[in-house]
């Protein structure tokens, strides 16, 4: 009885689309490099100081510990002799400062001179009070008192009454540049103590009229868009957030601040590696210059 059929049931409502991942690009870059690379690899080249009291510049690389100064000297030694270069030790698993020298690198050329920069690399900024560099060392560095190939003591700073410490120092041995290394993937993991160091090392160095810039180096480590296409690096959110954070970390304005690749596992020189390397670079020198210039 009742002969009716039933009705089917209705079919289930189709899943939700998933969420659109974010856009992980600015809408063009906010800084250009790859254009003026030829420009600047020329302007480096060329470049001879102004003030015939100095025949070199003089940049000064400090950071937190692992940050890769070392390895940055390394990569603009390779960006500008044309091939991969590792004459500054670097390591890769050390906990603690590889580098134990105040060590200056000149660069040469390949008829013989040299290139009138010099990078002067120390040990890094360690968390603990007795470890890694001393900030005294570092205002004596700036000051032009301390020698090439100095031992660092992190419990014992250099004094003015040890043998090797320069009591005259000239404008040549001074520095005229200082550079803050960073990983930009540890921008937000530095501790309160090395931030509070490189902040004391800044404010010496604002009192001696040193200009003062910063790189964050392994943007292909902290970013798959970086490693997949490095000429995308001034267009990335994530690393433009981080150069926005640094800023206000050390209180350097943004236009300060570089984003850079070392060298690491390449075997051969890449000009769009080095469009990163020598972006920062001539900056280094532009200001090096204005400072020379104010003498």
């Amino acid at each position: 009885m009742g002969g009716g059929s039933s009705e089917p049931c209705p079919a289930p409502p189709a899943p939700p689309a998933p969420p659109t991942p974010p856009n992980p690009y600015l809408s063009q870059p906010w800084r250009n490099v790859k254009e003026n690379y030829q420009e600047n690899l020329a302007f480096v080249k060329s470049y001879q100081p102004q003030n015939h009291d100095v025949n070199h510049l003089r940049i000064l690389l400090h950071g937190p510990v692992g940050s890769g100064k070392s390895s940055f000297f390394n990569s603009v030694d390779s960006a500008l002799k044309g091939r991969v270069s590792g004459r500054a030790a670097t390591d890769a698993i050390s906990g603690s400062s590889y580098t134990k020298k105040y060590k200056a690198y000149k660069i040469h050329k390949g008829d013989g001179s040299f290139y009138s920069v010099i990078f002067n690399d120390i040990m890094g900024f360690e968390q603990n009070a007795h470890t890694g560099v001393d900030v005294e060392d570092v205002k004596l560095a700036m000051r032009g008192h301390m020698p090439d190939g100095y031992q660092f003591n992190p419990v014992a700073p250099l004094q003015e009454t040890d043998r090797d410490y320069i009591s005259s120092p000239t404008l040549e041995d001074r520095v005229h540049v200082l550079v803050g290394v960073c990983p930009v993937d540890s921008v937000s993991l530095i501790s309160d103590e090395v931030v509070k160091k490189m902040r004391e090392v800044r404010l010496a160095a604002a009192e001696l009229g040193i200009p003062q810039l910063a790189i964050l180096t392994k943007v292909d480590v902290a970013c798959p868009q970086a490693k997949e296409d490095i000429n995308e690096t001034y267009r990335i959110k994530y690393l433009k957030e981080q150069v926005d954070k640094f800023s206000l970390l050390l209180g350097l304005p943004p236009n300060c601040i570089f984003l850079v690749k070392n060298y690491s596992s390449e075997i051969e020189t890449n000009d769009d590696i080095n469009a990163l390397i020598l972006s920062a670079l001539k900056q280094m020198i532009n200001f090096g210059e204005d400072f020379l210039d104010d003498l």
